[in-house]
C-alpha cells in the first residue's frame, strides 16, 4: 500500500511549479521506473549494435539491415495499439513484466543461436518480430505509468528523464557492444546474453512498483471497442490528432537513419563495427545533453515553439548527414540529429499526456508508438532505394521528408490546436 500512496500522492500535489529533475527522481514509485527503464533499455541498446552489424555481416546488404527493421516494423504498427489498450485495462507493472520477460527471451534465442553456431537470417527477423511485441506493450504501460505517479505539470520534465534515460543506454550500450563485438572473437553472442540477463534483473525490480491499475469502473467494453473508443477520442480533438500525426511522420522520414549507420560507417568511412558504435553513441549524446536541458526548462509555456524547432533542425541534420565529407564532420551532425530528434520527441509526448485525459493515457501511447513501427516499415524500402541510387541521396530525401511533415504542422496543425484551445475556453 505504501507505493500506491507514494504514486497516488505525486499524482496529485501539484506544486506552483514543475518539479526539477532530482525532486521527480526522490518520487519513489517514478525513481523504480527510471532504474528498471535503465537495466531494460541498456541491454536493448546494446544488442542493436550487435544485431545490426550480425544483419550486415550476414548479408551485407542494406536492404537486409531494411528487412530487420520492417519485421520489427510492421509487428510493432500491428501490436502498439493494442498495446496501449492493454496499459489501459490491466495493472501496469504486471504489462511491464510480461514485456520484459518478452525481451529476454528475444535476446538469450539469438545470444544461443550464435554461440551454437545454427544463427541464421530468418532468427533475426523471428527476434525483431519478438521484440516489437515486447516494446509495444512496454513503452505505453511506461509512460502511462509515469502520468500516474507524477505531479502533472512535471510531466515533461518526468518524459525528459525517460527518454534522456534511453538515450543514456544508447550511448553507452552501443560503445561498449562496439568494442566488445569488434576485439573479442565470442562478442556477438555474449552482447545478446547479458541483454537477457540485465532483462532478467530488470523484471525482479518490477516488484518493488505500484500496481498502477486503471482509472475508474472496469469496462464492459471488449478490448476491440476500446481500441475504436481511444482512436475515436484522437479524432475527436484536432489538437491531439495533429501532434500525434506529426510525431508519426517526422519518425517515419527520419528515424530510419538509425538503420544505415552501420553503411554509414562501413560504406561511407570504411571503419566498421568500431565506426558504427561511436557514431550512434554520439547520435544519443547530443541527446541526453538536449534532454537535461529541457528538463530544466521544463513548463516554459514555449512548447509549440520548441516542437516546430526541433522538428526542421532534425530534417536538417539528416540532411546533412548525406553531405558529410568526412568521419567527425559526420560526428557532429550526428550530434545535432540526436539533441534535436530528443527535444521533438520530449515535447510531442509531454504535450499529448498533458492535453488529454488519464483515462486513454496508455491508447494514445500506443498511437503514438505505432510511429515506430512505422519507421521499421520504411526502413525496408529505404535500404533498397539507397542500394540503387547510393545512401548519400537516400539520406537527403529522408531529411526533406522530415522538413516537408513538420512545414505541414507549422501551416495546418498549429492552426487546428488554437483552434481546439479557443473552443475548450468558450465551453
Amino acid at each position: 500500500m505504501t507505493g500506491e500512496t507514494d504514486g497516488a500522492v505525486a499524482a496529485t500535489a501539484v506544486s506552483a511549479a514543475p518539479l526539477r529533475p532530482m525532486a521527480i527522481l526522490r518520487i519513489r514509485p517514478f525513481a523504480v521506473l527510471y532504474l528498471n527503464a535503465t537495466l531494460v533499455f541498456l541491454g536493448v541498446m546494446a544488442q542493436s549494435i550487435a544485431r545490426g552489424w550480425l544483419a550486415f555481416r550476414l548479408t551485407g546488404s542494406n536492404a537486409a539491415l531494411g528487412g530487420v527493421l520492417l519485421a520489427f516494423g510492421v509487428a510493432m504498427l500491428v501490436a502498439t495499439p493494442w498495446g496501449g489498450v492493454v496499459a489501459d485495462r490491466f495493472p501496469k507493472r504486471l504489462v511491464l513484466q510480461v514485456s520484459i520477460v518478452l525481451l529476454a527471451v528475444s535476446s538469450a534465442w539469438i545470444g544461443l543461436a550464435v554461440a551454437f553456431d545454427v544463427i541464421a537470417y530468418w532468427m533475426l527477423l523471428g527476434a525483431g518480430v519478438l521484440q516489437a511485441v515486447a516494446f509495444a506493450l512496454f513503452n505505453p504501460a511506461r509512460m502511462a505509468f509515469l502520468a500516474e505517479v507524477v505531479p502533472r505539470n512535471s510531466v515533461s520534465g518526468a518524459v525528459s528523464l525517460l527518454l534522456v534515460n534511453g538515450e543514456i543506454s544508447r550511448v553507452v550500450g552501443p560503445a561498449v557492444a562496439g568494442i566488445v563485438v569488434a576485439s573479442v572473437s565470442f562478442g556477438v553472442e555474449a552482447v545478446f546474453l547479458v541483454s537477457a540477463v540485465l532483462a532478467v534483473l530488470g523484471l525482479l525490480m518490477t516488484g518493488a512498483m505500484p500496481p498502477g491499475r486503471r482509472r475508474g469502473e472496469p469496462s464492459s467494453r471488449s478490448p476491440l471497442g476500446e481500441l475504436v473508443d481511444g482512436v475515436r477520442y484522437v479524432g475527436a480533438r484536432p489538437d491531439l490528432s495533429a501532434l500525434l500525426w506529426c510525431g508519426v511522420g517526422v519518425v517515419m522520414c527520419g528515424l530510419p537513419y538509425l538503420a544505415f549507420l552501420p553503411a554509414v560507417s562501413e560504406d561511407l568511412f570504411d571503419l566498421g563495427s568500431a565506426g558504427y558504435g561511436i557514431l550512434s553513441a554520439v547520435s544519443a549524446f547530443g541527446a541526453v545533453v538536449t534532454g537535461l536541458l529541457l528538463g530544466r526548462r521544463s513548463g516554459t509555456g514555449q512548447e509549440l515553439r520548441v516542437f516546430v524547432a526541433a522538428g526542421a533542425a532534425f530534417g536538417l541534420a539528416v540532411a546533412a548527414l548525406a553531405a558529410a565529407p568526412t568521419f567527425w564532420v559526420a560526428v557532429v551532425v550526428l550530434a545535432l540529429a540526436g539533441g534535436a530528434q530528443l527535444a521533438f520527441q520530449t515535447v510531442n509526448q509531454s504535450l499529448l499526456l498533458g492535453m488529454s485525459d488519464m483515462a486513454f493515457h496508455g491508447r494514445i501511447q500506443g498511437l503514438v508508438m505505432m510511429s515506430f513501427g512505422a519507421f521499421g516499415i520504411a526502413a525496408l524500402p529505404l535500404g533498397a532505394l539507397a542500394d540503387g541510387i547510393g545512401l548519400r541521396p537516400t539520406l537527403a530525401g529522408m531529411g526533406a521528408g522530415v522538413l516537408l511533415c513538420v512545414a505541414a504542422f507549422a501551416l495546418v496543425g498549429r492552426r487546428r490546436m488554437a483552434g481546439a484551445a479557443r473552443l475548450r475556453d468558450l465551453g
